[in-house]
């Protein structure tokens, strides 16, 4: 069952959110930029990995309003996003370098706009730069999850091939002559790596209306109609309040007008959508701060590694406790009495990937005794398994993950409390500041893909206590890392639907290096990063999220050799079979 290193997870899915990295040989590889390695990479994760066609559509932008050879482009929805990464080069640039970047803008052609067809149209911004800053405007494109979807790259490279989009020269600012440097090696890699991706054949055009119709028409297909963007946006956003569980189709899912939701008085208006889950931390953030003034935040339990980063980079800091440990907390409360003052608690509910909950309880009791927001991200547990939001202000999900489950579409929620100590002024500011950057056919995707949800959940939870439960019994095996088996599981109780589980993702070490390579490489599962997928999915984590930070991890006790794994839907016994197989290699092994 071993796939082939670099090819799309799921297999032929043009918008893959995955990338098979199959053995734990090829993992390092990766990490280290090994051409072995790069150079057979199709796609990547999407914050991590600049997809084909994003780079395709990167290089005819350079080739228009660049150059080539000694620039790179970042490509963002929108003004604002752009600004954001251009601003980001200016604070780290070295003052006397003259190679400032630039943004252009593409806007929709004359014919486009006239066409009386508005249904379907993309700006597009570029970051232009010198290549040696590549690695620096690549912090903002991973930890910001700011820039264009795959889906969004692609129809606006056939716009541009076919005059639907052009430039803007008047909004384009600041060319400067860039310096020619090579950027950091691995994401320089990772573009060469690149085969340039064929749009398609151009189409002849002349100015009248009814040909952009026929382009959204060709582009979208008949069974994508880009109409229902709004209806699926929306419909989404029910699901996420709590008020729409049922496996229905749009049409029906926009016919109820319950308000029975998560909490009292939320409604579909207090959920915001975004193109990833780390976009909708860093605009939670970015809404914080806006809110309720510039002061740190607290990073509470070890975290998914983007979150840390942006409360690092964007904003006056943070203050990290790696542990999220009740003695974590005791430290914090003795500050807040010393006076110290923050922003907002950010933590996982539970944590990734050792999968230990927090004190929430509380967490929101200091919160509302010493002025501080807090965000709890429940992407792992998801709402049907727990109900966090009454004990927080803001909750955060990547919609990527089991809420879209196929793993061939990226999106993100924030949704805000209306019980919560801070709504009215996270309301205004969420809405004065809030850009609606999901392109419409990841909407689409998200909405089809999502009706399902609560009975897949259902199903990966009895699957995965199986799974663990197999490990747990072994001799084989060192720790399991699982909600229902942590130490913290008491907190995890107390947040627990009565019909609740926990969760599809789980982590295994091995008591030596030597025996979770075996067992990874021998498991018989789809192995790449991202988890929630529909399908069982593995990677050896802490490898992959903080290769270069290993050291840094182990000192808050995350292994640098577990397995981590998040259980798909394949039938239960089978499963436990590929499991019991690994197992066995370990044993010959050790034999």
């Amino acid at each position: 069952m071993l796939q082939a290193i670099g090819g799309t997870v799921p297999p032929n899915t043009d918008h893959a959110v995955s990338v098979s990295l199959p053995t734990w040989k090829s993992n390092i590889g990766y990490e280290e930029g090994a051409d072995w390695v790069m150079s057979r990479m199709k796609c990547g994760y999407p914050r991590f990995f600049v997809h084909p066609l994003i780079q395709s559509l990167a290089k005819e932008v350079l080739q228009r309003v660049g150059n080539p050879e000694l620039e790179s482009a970042m490509l963002f929805p929108s003004l604002k996003t752009a600004e954001l990464c251009q601003e980001f080069l200016l604070s780290r640039i070295p003052a006397g370098d003259s190679s400032k970047p630039r943004i252009a803008r593409f806007i929709p052609s004359p014919k486009a706009a006239s066409s009386g067809n508005q249904d379907v149209i993309s700006k597009l911004y570029a970051v232009i730069h010198s290549k040696s800053y590549d690695g620096i405007s690549k912090q903002v494109w991973q930890h910001a999850g700011s820039g264009v979807s795959s889906r969004r790259g692609e129809f606006c490279m056939n716009a541009l091939k076919d005059g639907y989009l052009v430039e803007d020269s008047a909004e384009t600012s600041g060319a400067n002559s860039p310096v020619i440097s090579k950027g950091p090696k691995r994401y320089q890699q990772r573009t060469s790596a690149f085969k340039e991706v064929d749009p398609g054949p151009k189409t002849t055009s002349t100015p009248e209306g009814r040909e952009y119709a026929q382009f959204i028409e060709e582009r979208f297909g008949r069974n994508l109609d880009a109409k229902l963007e709004d209806n699926a946006k929306r419909a989404v956003r029910r699901r996420i309040t709590g008020s729409l569980r049922s496996n229905v189709d749009l049409s029906e899912a926009l016919e109820s007008n319950t308000s029975d939701g998560r909490v009292a008085g939320l409604t579909e208006d207090d959920v915001f959508l975004y193109p990833n889950g780390m976009n909708s931390i860093f605009n939670t953030h970015q809404n914080v701060l806006s809110a309720r003034g510039s002061k740190r935040s607290i990073c509470f339990g070890f975290p998914y590694t983007d979150t840390l980063k942006i409360l690092e980079k964007w904003g006056p800091g943070c203050l990290f406790y790696g542990y999220g440990s009740d003695e974590d907390l005791d430290d914090l409360e003795r500050r807040l009495e010393q006076g110290e003052r923050f922003l907002a608690l950010f933590t996982e509910f539970p944590s990734n990937p050792l999968l230990k909950s927090p004190n929430l309880k509380r967490i929101h009791a200091l919160g509302k005794k010493y002025d501080f927001a807090i965000v709890v991200d429940e992407t792992i547990s998801n709402f049907i398994n727990v109900d966090v939001l009454p004990y927080a202000d803001v909750v955060v999900s990547s919609l990527t993950k089991i809420f879209s489950g196929d793993s061939n579409v990226m999106g993100g929620s924030a949704v805000l409390n209306p019980q919560g100590q801070y709504f009215q002024d996270l309301k205004s500011a969420f809405q004065s500041n809030y850009e609606d950057n999901l392109w419409v056919e990841d909407a689409v995707f998200l909405e089809r893909n999502s009706r399902d949800f609560v009975s897949r959940i259902e199903k990966i939870n009895a699957t995965t206590e199986l799974v663990t439960g197999i490990l747990k019994s072994s001799p084989l095996v060192k720790d399991v890392y699982y909600p229902k088996h942590s130490p913290t599981n008491p907190f995890y109780e107390a947040f627990r639907h009565p019909s609740g589980g926990y969760g599809g993702l789980f982590s295994v070490t091995f008591h030596s290096t030597e025996d979770a390579i075996i067992f990874f490489d021998t498991l018989e599962i789809l192995k790449g990063p991202s988890l929630g997928t529909n399908f069982t999915l593995g990677s050896p984590y802490t490898l992959l999220a903080h290769y270069n930070e290993l050291p840094w991890a182990s000192s808050f006790d995350v292994p640098f050799d577990l397995v981590r794994v998040s259980v798909g839907l394949e039938d239960p016994e089978e499963l436990a079979r590929r499991f019991h197989q690994a197992l066995d290699a370990v044993k010959q092994r050790a034999g």
